[in-house]
């Protein structure tokens, strides 16, 4: 077969073209494309500078020469406190020398508060560097005086240029270097705007570096999008060794920090804050935050308990079920996962023949708790049930479980855990799946099975009943 000259130039041209690429997904394209046409991120595609192949790379100097395992020390890695409690819980001890930290959050959720905060604890120790870039030295100083963070080893920089942080790091020689935000800072090495895709991966890259480098400590404070996701390219959150969400109601003074990826330190932890006008305070305790104080049960409400990372944390749900001539009912949710609770009201109109066709639904939590567990389903089913019959459910009761869609109830983890704080702060009962606890079995014909048992005695002053699906659940509590 034979190849015509001008199909060889054509192939020759094609060859040449530079392609682009998708920097969050690495899909590949021939020409530039506003919107990845595979993971739909918009200003993700950018040149790949040819065609990719495979080039040679010669031996180059190294850094430090390689040591068997045992003779590498581990106490250099060892975790420094911040000062601040709840912060040295989601981060497993403290910050390690070299660790890159992202702190993403909401604008004005108080991401800057809690991180002047933790440098002014840090510098009664050691050299702290806080560059802003979203707000002047002076801004910055107001708030300090305000939370009272003004320290003598902690140094303030208004800079929005890397080479110019870069020169304050040299100068000052820091521990812990904060960058407020990393958005905001560019770099004239690499193409486009600050906060840009190439740019935020072109800052980070060069502040990951200097921080293992010089064995500093380095926060980077990142923006996040409408969704709530993290802003810019994916590579951020894979070039940084640990991620926190810093999340919480605007409108409420709590506050919670929690690890999405962590190198040092386990990433089921949360830690919770109290924002005030005087600055941020960790609270140690948050039990009894996200349950209502009445004195009379009203209809519609049920207590359950959470658990956050290693923390069990009662909180309350609400529901109001209405009338409505509607023709399309409203199914509204506030801190509550809206699918689960979709599912639960099917359950309850299929399982218990519950009219809720005709009649607005909303529920949600105390506090500005956000509550994805799927033990909430069983307090989420009571406190409707409830609403719907206008009956309150009985005094002192905590209710545990996810309901599955043939009406069963399945047991959840940690259950001696969460029933042992509820008999802490003062509830008298708790209702949990049948095989919950060890209580609740029995040798029935020489095999091990599940059988309902009377109210088992939990602790002093607190009776445990197990329910197999929801109409046991629901006639231990009429």
């Amino acid at each position: 077969m034979s190849v015509r000259p001008a199909s060889l130039l054509a192939m020759a041209k094609t060859a040449q073209k530079p392609g682009y690429r998708c920097a969050e997904c690495g899909w590949r394209t021939s020409k530039w494309v506003g919107r990845c046409g595979e993971c739909q991120a918009w200003g993700t595609v950018d040149a790949e500078g040819g065609r990719a192949g495979a080039h040679v790379v010669q031996a180059g100097a190294t850094t430090a020469p390689a040591l068997p395992i045992g003779q590498v020390k581990a106490e250099i890695a060892a975790a420094r406190t911040t000062g601040v409690g709840e912060l040295d819980r989601v981060l497993g001890g403290g910050l390690v020398p070299g660790a890159v930290v992202l702190l993403a959050g909401e604008p004005g959720i108080g991401k800057s508060t809690l991180l002047l905060e933790a440098a002014a604890r840090m510098a009664e120790r050691e050299t702290v560097l806080y560059v802003t870039g979203e707000e002047s030295a002076a801004q910055v100083r107001l708030r300090a005086d305000r939370i009272d963070a003004v320290r003598d080893r902690l140094y303030l920089a208004a800079e929005t240029e890397l080479s110019a942080l870069i020169a304050h790091v040299d100068k000052i020689q820091p521990r812990l270097l904060v960058v407020d935000s990393v958005q905001t800072v560019g770099s004239a090495q690499a193409t486009g705007v600050p906060g840009g895709v190439t740019q935020v991966r072109e800052v980070a890259a060069n502040l990951v570096r200097l921080a293992k480098e010089r064995d500093m400590a380095t926060v980077l404070v990142g923006h996040v999008t409408k969704e709530g996701s993290i802003a810019g390219p994916r590579t951020l959150e894979h070039l940084v060794d640990v991620v926190l969400n810093f999340e919480g109601d605007r409108h409420s003074r709590l506050r919670m920090v929690r690890a999405i990826k962590n190198r040092f330190g386990p990433t089921d932890e949360v830690g919770c804050f109290d924002l005030h006008e005087r600055g941020i305070e960790g609270i140690t305790d948050p039990s009894g935050l996200f349950v209502s104080r009445r004195t009379d049960p009203v209809p519609g409400t049920c207590v359950t308990v959470t658990v956050e990372g290693t923390r069990p944390l009662p909180a309350e749900v609400q529901a109001l079920v209405a009338r409505t001539e509607a023709q399309q009912p409203r199914r509204t949710s506030s801190g509550l996962d809206t699918y689960r609770v979709q599912m639960v009201l099917a359950v309850l109109e299929r399982r218990l023949n519950a009219r809720l066709g005709g009649c607005d639904v909303f529920t949600a939590t105390v506090g500005g708790i956000k509550l994805g567990d799927p033990a909430v389903d069983l307090a989420v089913m009571l406190a409707v049930a409830s609403a719907a019959g206008d009956k309150p459910l009985p005094a002192g009761l905590v209710a545990l479980g996810e309901v599955g869609l043939a009406g069963e109830l399945r047991p959840v983890k940690d259950v001696r855990r969460r029933l042992t704080e509820a008999a802490r702060l003062g509830f008298k009962r708790g209702l949990v799946p049948l095989g919950s606890l060890d209580e609740g079995r029995r040798k029935a014909g020489g095999q091990r099975s599940l059988v309902p048992v009377g109210p088992v005695a939990f602790a002093p002053g607190f009776e445990v009943v197990e329910a197999e699906n929801v109409w046991d659940a629901l006639t231990h509590v009429t």
